[in-house]
């Protein structure tokens, strides 16, 4: 193995431990977006259990004329 090589062989691990950084941070950002959204709509589902109890017949009758 050459010096030459040596160097390309070190910049292209250097650059593919660069990007595997890059992908393990997007994960991350992603996982976070994804664990709000889900404590959002578990908020939005105790709120409307909340409702039931408080005003139980709140949505049970739905009267419609056509």
């Amino acid at each position: 193995m050459t010096i030459s090589n040596i160097g390309t062989a070190a910049m292209a691990v250097t650059g593919s431990d660069s990007l595997s950084k890059v992908d393990i941070a997007m994960l991350s950002k992603a996982l976070d977006t994804n664990e709000a959204a889900g404590n959002g709509l578990l908020k939005m589902i105790d709120a409307a259990a909340m409702e039931r109890s408080v005003n139980p017949s709140v949505g049970s009758n739905f009267d419609m004329v056509v």
